[in-house]
């Protein structure tokens, strides 16, 4: 081995240790921008008697929306996300649409800045996404064709 060679492994492995730790960088990143905890809570719709619960489970968040109607509670749709190894699916069933089958939506995970659940298949909507605004807002967007749809804000 000459004196060349060696150089060149040298460098080789310096870029080989640098790529690795950049790969490792933006992995924990993706997964900070992913953190799908900070839904754990009570969110009250702005303006409205309408709420989403979500509590932290195993490997998912379990969820419900519910309206309140003179005082009554009216569950309008039964949530989860569900966490594996490679996706992040975001399941709703809403009584008396879809045949009462539940609609899965995944984590679009090339969005950076929000979280993306989409399901373009479905016919409305195909996606729900979830905006920060701070640590005690959220803008929910629920989109159909050409992003067309309607928005609103939780408040915790």
């Amino acid at each position: 081995m000459t004196y060349k060679t060696i150089q060149i492994m040298k460098v080789g492995n310096k870029f080989s240790i640098l790529l690795i730790i950049v790969c490792f960088i933006s992995a924990c990143q993706a997964q900070q921008t992913h953190n799908i905890d900070v839904l754990v809570g009570t969110w009250k719709m702005e303006n409205k008697e309408t709420y989403e619960v979500w509590e932290k489970e195993k490997d998912s968040l379990k969820g419900h929306a519910f309206s309140l109607r003179e005082g009554q509670k009216q569950i309008t749709e039964t949530l989860e996300i569900e966490i594996s190894d490679h996706d992040i699916i975001y399941k709703a069933t809403v009584p008396n649409q879809n045949e009462g089958q539940t609609i899965p939506f995944k984590l679009n995970k090339s969005v950076q800045d929000l979280l993306s659940f989409e399901n373009m298949t479905h016919d409305f909507p195909k996606k729900i996404q979830y905006k920060w605004i701070n640590e005690d807002r959220i803008q929910v967007h629920v989109l159909g064709e050409d992003d067309k749809g309607f928005s609103y804000i939780l408040i915790k």
